[in-house]
């Protein structure tokens, strides 16, 4: 572990406006210096393993909104959830890390996940691995 203050996400509403929210706080926190780890739970996990992560989609309640939002993001070259996640690697220090319960818990193809992620960890490694961290989010 590095000795950078860790800044841990996790990250587990799968619609754009979260996981945008959640990269470009990863991305940010990384080129600042932080040591990254966005968990990836439920909802974000489903929407790796689908191959969706970088679709643009809301909650029910900003449906009204998508084709506006849909166009500006593509108008103004807003970089793709996953272009983001690269570029904080590239960076800093940034991990994906894959909750192993919602592999399960989804229904997924833990392989397929475990290709596209840092690791796949059980919640005592995780909950180690965010001990005494400088800041914890939940999105």
């Amino acid at each position: 572990m590095s000795s950078s203050p860790r800044f841990i996400i996790y990250a587990h509403n799968g619609t754009y406006d979260k996981l945008h929210q959640v990269a470009t706080l990863g991305l940010t926190a990384a080129a600042m210096g932080k040591d990254v780890t966005v968990v990836l739970l439920f909802w974000t996990i489903k929407k790796l393993a689908e191959g969706k992560i970088n679709e643009v989609d809301f909650p029910p309640e900003y449906q009204a909104y998508h084709d506006e939002v849909s166009r500006l993001i593509s108008e103004r070259r807003v970089p793709k959830i996953s272009e983001m996640f690269e570029d904080a690697k590239n960076v800093g220090q940034f991990r994906l890390v894959a909750c192993s319960a919602g592999l399960e818990y989804m229904g997924v193809d833990a392989d397929a996940v475990a290709k596209q992620v840092d690791e796949v960890m059980g919640l005592p490694a995780i909950l180690a691995m965010a001990a005494e961290a400088e800041t914890t989010l939940f999105i």
